[in-house]
């Protein structure tokens, strides 16, 4: 393999490690080098606006559940675990009540539930978990890929904060 093919590949690797969705990992892989974050940043929330139903339900398949450990040592676990972590985290009232409403959420829309955990107290998804249990399944779509873009664009600023040269240039 080329060094051009394997960079190109760790790219393909580390957008998705951001959000699992084949078409948008295609997308944006295929708009690089980008010259500077911004540039990546806008070509990759354009290209995950909207997501659909089916690529939701791609890029819901890699995430675990509110609460739980993320499985593996990929990037996209790494991602998970810190994003999850919060100074609440270890309150075993509000573990439980998550787990509860991560089960009622699912009974409802069928998935798991999926909010940009980063910055946020267990206290807060918690509020925001009960809220999205009351919306109608069309408005819980559009919440849902709003949450994705947005932890897409949190793991690529993180990934890409300090990149020196053009990002997703062929090595």
């Amino acid at each position: 393999m080329s060094e051009q093919t394997e960079g190109s590949e760790r790219f393909r690797d580390e957008l998705r490690a951001c959000l699992h969705v084949a078409r948008w990992v295609e997308e944006v892989a295929d708009a690089a080098p980008y010259a500077s974050l911004d540039d990546l940043l806008a070509v990759a929330s354009d290209a995950a606006t909207p997501l659909t139903p089916a690529e939701i339900d791609e890029a819901l398949a890699s995430h675990p559940r509110i609460g739980d450990k993320p499985a593996g040592e990929g990037a996209a676990a790494r991602f998970s675990r810190t994003e999850q972590s919060s100074a609440d985290a270890e309150d075993p009232e509000l573990a439980t009540a998550i787990a509860s409403g991560n089960r009622a959420y699912e009974e409802r829309f069928g998935r798991v539930f999926l909010i940009r955990a980063a910055g946020r107290s267990r206290a807060e998804i918690l509020a925001e978990l009960t809220r999205r249990l009351e919306l109608d399944d069309a408005s819980e779509l559009v919440v849902v890929g709003e949450q994705l873009r947005e932890i897409t664009l949190l793991r690529l600023e993180r990934l890409y904060a300090d990149a020196a040269t053009p990002i997703g240039a062929a090595a």
